[in-house]
């Protein structure tokens, strides 16, 4: 009876393992996980996530759901955006895929292109009706980790749409507010404010403990961000 309440636990230990590495991978890979198996769609998935375009387009003839998800909730789209590959999405999104499909982190082939900079993709997802007015978990527009993140030429195609360029977010954020605050202060995220001035965005809205824009520049001692808003008339 030891032995065997032995052989439980060692198993159980392994398993708690076997999970834990599992959840390290697929926040590692930022919430997609390709499925695995042999059936049309699960190979779809992963010919998807590979960027292997003929595969897709092969599987595709043979029927695979061209909205089938893997195990995140992520598409074929999904996939093939977060690997950067543009000829596989360029082949989803002329099928047909959906843009707007959302995973369960709420990311979409959309706000993901837009939040990472992907701009070749994220131009055909615009084209194809992207939502410009979904959010990610944080409650961001594209617009706002585009800013954040330092995409300046994504910044630009999307200040080319009708997105509200004054979204704030749930943590009480506008882009603005994003740009000054999650940087540096240097030339590239400058080059953002400027942008985003330039544009028509309210200087003045302040985060939600009332610091605006030109505040939060101050205190970081960011001169040429200070500069921009100020000859913008923000307070």
């Amino acid at each position: 009876m030891i032995r065997y309440i032995a052989n439980v636990l060692r198993a159980a230990r392994c398993a708690a393992r076997f999970v834990l590495v599992g959840c390290f991978i697929l926040i590692a890979s930022g919430g997609c996980m390709a499925a695995a198996g042999t059936g049309v769609n699960s190979q779809f998935l992963d010919a998807a996530a590979r960027g292997d375009a003929a595969r897709v387009g092969v599987l595709l003839s043979e029927g695979a759901n061209l909205e089938a998800r893997d195990r995140s909730g992520c598409t074929a789209l999904l996939l093939a955006t977060r690997g950067d590959h543009v000829e596989v999405a360029r082949l989803l999104i002329a099928a047909g895929a959906d843009v707007n499909a959302k995973d369960s982190i709420s990311d979409t082939p959309y706000l993901y292109a837009g939040s990472e900079g992907l701009n070749e993709i994220l131009k055909m997802t615009l084209e194809a009706g992207a939502d410009l007015a979904s959010t990610n978990r944080y409650g961001g527009t594209a617009l706002i980790p585009a800013a954040h993140h330092g995409h300046p030429e994504t910044v630009k195609i999307l200040l080319g749409t009708a997105i509200n360029i004054n979204h704030i977010n749930r943590l009480g954020w506008t882009a603005l507010i994003e740009a000054v605050i999650l940087s540096d202060g240097g030339p590239i995220h400058t080059e953002i404010v400027r942008l985003l001035v330039d544009a028509g965005a309210n200087v003045n809205i302040a985060d939600r403990d009332g610091v605006t824009p030109l505040a939060h520049a101050r205190r970081r001692g960011y001169a040429p961000m200070v500069a921009i808003l100020e000859k913008a008339g923000a307070k």
